[in-house]
């Protein structure tokens, strides 16, 4: 006991990226946050040993069918996962609480072929049997254990001899040996370590399952998201029915895939039209609405966009407010119209948001939510058979965007007969689709008839 004092050390680690320092500063010297390092206690350990020593093997003697994925029998999260989980590969899950997390989890393991451990950190044995009786995930080779320790965890892996692990949470399960708290950088980087020297060593697949902050960006030290072989981000609004399932890290295969899911009674459900969800209740006449094919990954995307605008008052800043949108790209995009369109854009209040609870990024929808900010300020509408995507310049020139093929197929299929697009986009397929190019924003608006 002695020794292990003897042995312990103080330092001081950012809760945002994790790195160490000597002493308290204001400041993190590694990623610049404010306040944000914390007094850890630890106790220097040896690490495990991941494998025995490798020898150098030309690469054209290396199996490339060895990491071969196991399908998980969810169609769009083998989708996201290039087709399935990788054996000894480590997998971290993030998504804000009540979000569906966990019930994702159960329903891949009720569709593993094989032996699984899952181990609950966070709820009872109890509370995990309820809600996969509800899922429908109950079977008779799914073990669970509900513990924290991670020599526990280790114990009941060496017993049960599973074909799959999940963690749920990595933030829950702590080391007594490591001299810290839950939760703290130190625990939190030194079970992810051993979890993964064990995924290595057995050739055992391990899910985690992450906290997230309040900004979105997964919890704990920075370093968390280096030692996993995929970063999987489960996303939605907790008030609308779809979650988004991305990769922002994957190892095994792309990172420009997006799972679709609809949150029902009897748990997720995978969404292979989503279009046809985001405008299922969409009302056509109305000022302010543009429809944009969007592209998530390689799956093209049918979107209204809505804004809405009043009169600022007075001596007041103009306000923009968001949702599903970038702020600043509305701010920019709103100064594009006021310059080069001449739409007095600084005198309203500016409401913009992305209907369904998706949230986009993509430069192909700046047209589309020009368009929509332009017909609120007019009060004019569009013709409910338009849609318009391109990216828009600073100069107010409309640029080509990638996959307009898929774009231009998307909104064929549903049943769209015009469309605003860059005036590099491609002839379309569909012979009942007219194409209108232009090549400025003026242009764009003059061809809806806002502005004459």
């Amino acid at each position: 006991m002695l020794g292990d004092m003897a042995r312990m050390k103080v330092e001081f680690v950012c809760n945002d990226c994790g790195t160490q320092h000597p002493k308290w500063a204001g400041q993190c010297a590694g990623c610049g946050a404010w306040n944000s390092l914390a007094e850890e206690m630890s106790v220097p350990r040896e690490l495990p040993v991941i494998a025995p020593a490798a020898t150098p093997l030309l690469i054209t003697d290396v199996d490339p069918l060895a990491s071969r994925p196991n399908p998980t029998g969810i169609g769009e999260l083998d989708r996201v996962l290039g087709g399935g989980i990788v054996p000894g590969s480590v997998t971290l899950v993030g998504g804000e609480p009540g979000i569906g997390k966990s019930t994702l989890l159960l329903q891949l393991l009720a569709s593993w072929s094989g032996r699984a451990l899952y181990v609950t950190a966070e709820e009872s044995a109890q509370q995990v049997r309820l809600r996969a009786e509800r899922l429908g995930s109950v079977r008779p080779d799914l073990w669970l254990l509900a513990e924290t320790s991670l020599a526990q965890v280790a114990a009941a892996i060496d017993e049960v001899q599973p074909s799959i692990v999940i963690v749920d949470s990595i933030q829950t399960v702590h080391d007594p040996l490591l001299g810290s708290p839950p939760g703290s950088v130190v625990q939190v980087r030194g079970c992810a370590h051993q979890l993964v020297a064990i995924a290595k060593q057995r050739d055992l697949p391990v899910v985690l399952v992450g906290h997230v902050t309040k900004e979105g960006s997964l919890a704990g030290p920075r370093v968390l998201e280096h030692v996993v072989d995929t970063v999987l981000a489960f996303e939605g609004e907790r008030h609308h029915a779809l979650r988004l399932l991305r990769a922002t890290k994957h190892r095994f295969g792309p990172t420009n895939e997006l799972g679709l899911f609809e949150m029902a009674g009897h748990g997720l459900v995978g969404v292979p039209d989503p279009s046809h969800l985001f405008l299922g209740d969409r009302r056509t006449g109305v000022p302010g609405s543009a429809v944009a094919p969007t592209m998530e990954g390689q799956r093209p995307l049918l979107v209204e966009l809505q804004a809405l605008t009043m009169g600022a008052p007075p001596g007041v800043p103009a306000r923009r407010t968001t949702q599903g949108i970038d702020g600043n790209r509305l701010a920019l995009l709103l100064a594009v119209l006021q310059q080069r369109a001449g739409i007095a854009t600084q005198v309203h209040d500016v409401y913009a948001s992305a209907v369904g609870g998706v949230r986009l990024v993509e430069p192909g929808l700046d047209l589309a939510l020009c368009l929509a900010v332009v017909s609120a300020i007019t009060d004019q509408p569009l013709p409910s058979d338009l849609v318009a995507f391109g990216e828009v310049g600073l100069g107010g020139e409309v640029r080509q965007v990638a996959h307009a093929p898929r774009r231009l197929s998307e909104a064929a299929r549903l049943g769209f007969r015009r469309v605003i697009a860059p005036r590099s986009a491609p002839e379309p397929e569909s012979k009942d689709l007219r194409l209108v190019r232009v090549a400025t924003l003026p242009e764009a608006l003059a061809a809806t008839g806002l502005i004459h």
